[in-house]
């Protein structure tokens, strides 16, 4: 009696920690921003970007996700859709760089493995934690330049994507992922900018769509047959 439970606490155990699909992906897309500058609108990429991100399945719904992003954003008063934008005086412009650390999970909507018919696509969610670093606006001179530094903050992120079987165990994955921040002077402007005009004080934000190209290994045995 006590080997067969001892038996069958091990078969448990290695059914667990070899039970998973580990993924690896690199992800190409655009990144668009929402703040005082430029355009306003919310899915419009316009600068190239990237990502890598490291995802371990605990079922065929749910996976922990950890992904590092390489985010250019820019914006331009000249491609404006106000008129108080295009209109302002001087029109404003900038170029800034987002670094992120995301974790969180990813819940699909249907069961995903890459073994059985049927079941090799999903749309799915994103729910996750966000850091990130970014180049700020640290002080001003007498004469109004300025004084650049380096912070650190956190987002309210949210994620949307669907993905599919591309032969064997690749994937691809095209999504959408929006950042609203408690900041606002990603493209260096606040209501504490001198001489300057705004149309608001909310915060910016910063989005990111893209394609991804998934492998997958450690296919277990547990809820998938052998490629």
């Amino acid at each position: 009696m006590k080997n067969g439970f001892l038996f069958f606490l091990f078969a448990c155990f290695t059914s667990i920690s070899l039970g998973q699909i580990h993924e690896v992906g690199v992800s190409f897309g655009g990144t668009n921003y929402v703040g005082d500058i430029g355009k306003t609108s919310y899915l419009n990429p316009n600068n190239p970007a990237g990502a890598i991100f490291y995802k371990y399945n605990t079922n065929p719904r749910i996976a922990l996700r950890a992904t590092f992003s390489y985010l250019p954003i820019l914006g331009n008063d000249l491609n404006a859709l106000t008129d108080f934008r295009r209109d302002r005086k001087p029109n404003l412009s900038f170029s800034n760089t987002i670094n992120e650390l995301a974790v969180g999970l990813e819940y699909n909507f249907y069961e995903f493995d890459l073994s059985k018919a049927g079941k090799t696509w999903t749309p799915y969610l994103l729910l996750e934690l966000v850091g990130f670093q970014y180049k700020n606006v640290k002080d001003y001179t007498s004469s109004g330049q300025i004084i650049y530094g380096q912070k650190t903050s956190y987002a309210i992120p949210f994620g949307i994507g669907y993905k599919s079987k591309l032969y064997g165990t690749l994937a691809f994955a095209i999504e959408t992922k929006f950042r609203y921040t408690f900041e606002d002077d990603l493209d260096f402007v606040s209501i504490k900018t001198p001489n300057v005009k705004l149309e608001g004080t909310g915060n910016d934000w910063y989005m990111f769509t893209g394609v991804s190209l998934i492998y997958t290994f450690g296919r277990p045995a547990c809820f998938s047959n052998r490629l």
